[in-house]
């Protein structure tokens, strides 16, 4: 699948990947936006002054190499190109 295609599997739903990534099991997925009805004392958005309601616009997430989550994943020249994407079953 290209760029656009990854994007629409994304937004049904689905995970996303390219074999072209050198990590393996490394994929995306679309979070929703979402309202936090209030920050708990301590967050990074109480910190800031944000200490009511919240909102979290939608994002794509990467599962990394490492087993971890990366919010906020921005897609390259090279990714926005790429014709490799397949949909995680």
């Amino acid at each position: 699948m290209d760029f656009g295609q990854a994007l629409k599997a994304l937004k049904s739903g689905m995970r996303v990947s390219r074999s072209g990534w050198n990590g393996k099991s490394m994929w995306l997925l679309l979070v929703p936006g979402t309202e936090v009805p209030h920050t708990s004392k301590g967050s990074a958005y109480y910190k800031a002054g944000l200490n009511g309601r919240v909102t979290i616009d939608a994002h794509i997430d990467m599962f990394t190499a490492s087993g971890s989550m990366q919010p906020g994943w921005l897609a390259s020249q090279q990714d926005m190109l790429a014709e490799d994407y397949y949909v995680i079953e």
